[in-house]
């Protein structure tokens, strides 16, 4: 009888053992989903800013300005869908084909409308949820 009871004690400690490993498992399983998955949102939008971010800083080229230009006008043409991808360009007061451009969106925006001899600050701002570029602020150098 004494042997019996001791079975059926290890048994069960047997089976919580069991209950407790998968249970184990699953909150693990869940939660790399969660981590995956914000892992793979910062890639997206990083991928997404690399494109344009490759231009940014002080006395950039009129050149390097109009090809960030032809990037802007590509991104919102395969993005029109998403509007949170819409990048717009903000050239006010810029030397913008020999005259200040004050258009507001990448549609206006032509390509090789920077002077090519001059050189422009270029800076972005972000979407502070999404993380996505928005807009590309461009001024003449100083």
């Amino acid at each position: 009888m004494e042997n019996a009871s001791k079975a059926l004690i290890i048994a069960g400690a047997i089976l919580l053992s069991i209950l407790l490993i998968t249970l184990g498992i699953m909150v693990f399983q869940q939660a790399s989903g969660v981590i995956d998955q914000s892992s793979m949102d910062e890639t997206a939008v990083m991928t997404f800013n690399q494109k344009f971010t490759q231009y940014e800083g002080d006395n950039v080229r009129g050149a390097q300005v109009n090809a960030l230009v032809n990037s802007i006008i590509q991104n919102n043409l395969s993005n029109s869908d998403d509007a949170s991808k819409q990048v717009i360009i903000d050239a006010t007061g810029a030397s913008w084909n020999g005259t200040a451009y004050t258009g507001t969106t990448a549609q206006t925006a032509k390509s090789g409308s920077a002077l090519t001899g001059k050189s422009y600050d270029v800076s972005f701002e972000t979407d502070p949820k999404s993380g996505y570029i928005t807009k590309a602020v461009i001024r003449n150098a100083t």
